[in-house]
């Protein structure tokens, strides 16, 4: 039925009540001046959205296409005193007070439902005046004993259940705010809201907040944590196929400075024998910040060197950061036509950093992502600095948060609305003016970003966990992030082999540390080797951090990383199907055991080991001088000790050895990979 004659209903059940109406097949409720939409997006899923003051915006930023897709299943019924629309396997019954609770459709088994956070007032939604139409909301849902919860994005906090915790809605470095959510009861939910807000995950409830905003959006969707992956990623846009070289070993350190330099590592790589995908050319190769182009004194034939690198089948990778020098030619241009992020109170600069010919810091300025205009401006100097000149097109988006200081969003007025509403969504508008710039050049896509956003998935952004330590307990939490990045929609992801922030290659504790977490490495979506090494170097363009290849790690060490990089050549057919799968059916490379084994009650509490694709059971040592780790083994499938042969049932512990060349690795019901050489 139109918008033009709806159907209404008059609930008599309460004296505070509302009105239903369908609305060309969505179910819409009025009451107390608040609006509230409820429709089909997609199989098996709904989204809301609810307003005071007036009919749902559409259009507002977010992670959902502007126009809803098919579900052709769906229907609304409206009785007296309730409605209900059904969507496959989800429903949404909303009662005469607006209050909504979602169905098994099959079962009637309550999945999630609103709750009130008292019996007078407020109510399960919350709008507090910011002013201008903008407020702080409130969405409350009811807690369960026993429910646990994942997803979220990227954090360091090392959990991989987050029932329990209270987390902030923002980026940092390190810290990616994706608010999709995973639930042991059968349902997956996207807060489809880039405001800067907080999520608790409390035993008395669960409460959503955004700081500033004008409306309450979220998507839900029932089944398995498979099935939510697949209408997730539907719904927010699927990965492109992984670029075929980017599944090999990418190897890069703080800083190689020179041209010269970083030819010398690749050319001792080839001597070597060992297969190199790909190098980076990070910060500060560029004659000033914002100017995104080779400085020619220390990169003074990029054409020699992309050409050099090719002949050795190694992709060059090029650092380009979001911040602008007022040194930069592209500085004027930039601030006169308002592509800057703006500010409220205070001068046009977000942050201070060094730059080349001068001594002291200078006062940056981010351009806005948000800003079409601001992308095609940016994507065009890097078209015409390195992608047409030189062939590259594979690019490291560092510092995309972005890395303001201070970071308070309440200060700063985006293209898209002001920055209390729509910060959240930098990472992914900085992805998508490369992914559609390298698209229109009829290129494929990669970007390996710092931070992201519910949808980057859909633009080509890699991620990376960001600018951690260099221990055990590091490497211990990368497993969770890992596992919660992957369910919240992002397949492509990494970490700096070895953490970021130190490590001495000639200290015998930090090798082991590098040597099981290049063995991580290597089952992880993206492998590359990165890391200062040599964090009293002062910051600026001087700079170039410690020794970083595999043979700066000593005889020893060094012969195990090489042993681990033709592994990953070996693997690459396997990881590129995999690639294929996350692209296709939405699926994530690492995965944790739950995803594929959700009937195994104890695979839900499995954090130190994962799933790598369907056929490989990674189990990573994560503790100094351990030989020997217990795995936990899922029930529903026979698993092989890929180092021994020996078979185990599942749905058992075993022990097994993990000597200091060893991952243990177990391979599922018979399933054959070239893990061996020979």
């Amino acid at each position: 039925m139109n918008e033009s004659s709806p159907a209404v209903s008059l609930a008599q059940s309460s004296p505070t009540v509302g009105v239903f109406r369908e609305r060309d097949g969505a179910l819409e409720w009025s009451g107390r001046q608040e609006t509230l939409l409820i429709e089909p997006w997609g199989p098996d899923s709904v989204r809301v959205r609810a307003r005071l003051g007036g009919p749902v915006l559409h259009g507002l930023p977010g992670a959902l296409d502007t126009e809803r897709p098919p579900a052709p299943d769906a229907a609304v019924k409206i009785g007296n005193g309730t409605a209900v629309l059904v969507n496959g396997s989800v429903t949404a019954e909303v009662d005469a007070e607006g209050m909504i609770r979602f169905l098994d459709s099959a079962t009637g088994g309550e999945l999630l439902a609103e709750e009130r956070a008292h019996f007078w007032w407020p109510g399960p939604r919350l709008y507090t005046a910011t002013g201008n139409g903008y407020h702080r909301l409130e969405q409350r849902f009811a807690a369960h004993p026993g429910e646990k919860l994942y997803g979220l994005g990227q954090h360091q906090h090392g959990l991989l259940d987050q029932k329990g915790i209270v987390l902030d809605l923002v980026q940092r470095n390190a810290e990616v705010s994706i608010p999709v959510l995973v639930s042991s009861r059968g349902w997956t939910m996207l807060w489809n809201n880039p405001a800067v807000g907080r999520v608790e995950l409390a035993e008395n409830g669960t409460r959503w907040v955004a700081d500033s905003a004008r409306q309450i959006d979220y998507w839900i969707t029932a089944g398995t944590p498979a099935d939510g992956q697949r209408r997730y990623s539907a719904a927010t846009g699927r990965s492109p196929m992984l670029p075929e070289w980017a599944a090999g070993f990418w190897q890069c350190k703080l800083r190689y400075r020179t041209q010269e330099e970083l030819l010398e590592v690749a050319r001792e790589y080839k001597r070597r024998g060992l297969p190199l995908a790909a190098i980076v050319c990070d910060f500060f190769h560029w004659t000033h910040l914002g100017e995104w182009r080779f400085d020619p004194a220390e990169w003074p034939d990029p054409a020699a060197m992309v050409r050099e690198l090719s002949e050795m089948g190694t992709t060059l990778v090029v650092s380009v950061w979001p911040s602008v020098s007022p040194l930069s030619e592209n500085h004027p241009t930039l601030e006169q036509r308002g592509w800057f992020i703006g500010t409220e109170y205070g001068p046009m600069a977000h942050a201070d950093w060094p730059d080349k010919e001068v001594a002291e810091p200078v006062q940056v300025a981010f351009y806005d992502a948000t800003n079409p205009e601001a992308r095609e401006f940016v994507w065009s100097r890097i078209r015409e600095n390195y992608l047409e000149p030189y062939g590259i097109k594979a690019f490291w988006l560092d510092a995309c948060e972005p890395e303001l200081k201070p970071g308070f969003a309440g200060n700063h007025r985006y293209h898209a609305g002001p920055g209390l509403e729509v910060a959240n969504l930098y990472p992914r508008e900085n992805a998508r003016a490369f992914h559609e710039g390298l698209t229109a050049a009829g290129e494929e896509t990669i970007t390996l970003n710092r931070s992201a956003w519910a949808g980057s998935q859909r633009h080509g952004a890699a991620l990376w966990s960001g600018d951690i330590g260099t221990d055990f307990a590091t490497l211990r939490r990368q497993i969770a992030a890992g596992l919660n990045t992957a369910l919240s929609g992002i397949p492509w992801w990494n970490t700096d082999i070895g953490g970021f922030h130190g490590g001495d290659p000639d200290d015998p504790a930090y090798r082991e540390v590098m040597v099981r977490w290049f063995q991580f490495g290597a089952f992880s979506p993206l492998m590359r080797l990165h890391g200062f090494r040599d964090p009293a170097m002062p910051l600026g363009p001087d700079m170039t951090g410690g020794p970083n290849e595999v043979w700066s790690y000593g005889e020893e060490a060094g012969a195990i990383l090489e042993e681990y990089v033709r592994l990953r050549e070996r693997l690459r057919p396997y990881v590129l199907e995999q690639m294929r799968a996350a692209h296709t059916e939405g699926l994530p490379v690492m995965r944790p055991l739950f995803l594929d084994f959700p009937d195994d009650a104890r695979a839900w509490d499995i954090a130190d080991s994962y799933l790598f694709g369907p056929d490989v059971l990674v189990a990573p040592v994560l503790e100094a001088g351990a030989r020997e780790r217990a795995v936990y083994l899922p029930a529903g499938a026979r698993w092989t000790d890929a180092w021994t042969g020996e078979e185990y049932a599942g749905g058992t512990e075993v022990t097994v050895a993990a000597p200091l060349e060893r991952i243990p690795l177990f391979l599922r019901d018979g399933a054959e990979l070239p893990l061996r050489a020979g």
